[in-house]
């Protein structure tokens, strides 16, 4: 006779988690476009933000010391990578982090880590869902998604107030620093070998890109 599952069974399975992740964007679009709740779920985007590291965790085959190091890589590359764009506007161009995304050190949100490892793994495992069996074209195709991403996340993180431009207008710049900075972290995905996983990290990146997608057609 089969067991029955337990409750950490039945979350562990991938359609209840990507559900999870379109219930709290779908929830999360709401709280944004409506004036009354917009102030508080701008204050939330930190946890939500947890939230989502946590299911992406918990959905990961193998969470052993080869996941953490990835994780570790990743989230301390970001977290560079941003500090030099902001210190030194050598990479990205010259912007500052408003309030949106949390506690900072050195000015530069601790959630922006997170938030590097969540975009590049998401991306990792959903080219590596692709059928693409060339791992420089996953990764450059993989960078060029990003980018696409990144465009979409622009206009909503300077309303948000995410991070501001100096000069108001985004640089072409930005985009450019960001194919090469996300091709290299999916270079670094591609390397650690992981074991072909579940559909969860592809569908955040997708409710992502649909997320920021219906903000810029909403008008503001």
């Amino acid at each position: 006779m089969e067991r029955p599952q337990g409750m950490t069974g039945i979350l562990k399975k991938p359609p209840v988690l990507i559900g999870i992740i379109i219930l709290f964007h779908v929830v999360g679009y709401i709280g944004f476009t409506l004036p009354a709740t917009r102030d508080l779920f701008q204050d939330i985007v930190p946890f939500h933000l947890l939230l989502m590291l946590g299911i992406v965790i918990f959905s990961h085959r193998q969470v052993d010391n080869h996941f953490w190091s990835f994780y570790l890589i990743i989230y301390f590359a970001g977290y560079i990578a941003e500090w030099i764009g902001v210190h030194t506007g050598a990479l990205f161009g010259y912007y500052a982090y408003g309030s949106t995304l949390g506690a900072k050190v050195l000015n530069i949100p601790l959630m922006i880590g997170v938030n590097w490892f969540l975009l590049v793994y998401s991306t990792g495992v959903l080219m590596q869902r692709s059928g693409l069996n060339n791992r420089l074209l996953r990764v450059i195709y993989g960078a060029v998604m990003l980018v696409v991403l990144d465009a979409l996340i622009e206009p909503v993180a300077i309303r948000f107030d995410y991070w501001h431009w100096r000069f108001e207008a985004v640089p072409a710049y930005n985009y450019v620093c960001w194919f090469f900075v996300s091709l290299f972290m999916l270079y670094i995905f591609e390397s650690f070998n992981f074991k072909k996983q579940s559909w969860v990290g592809p569908a955040l990146l997708i409710t992502q890109l649909i997320f920021f997608a219906a903000l810029n057609i909403y008008p503001l």
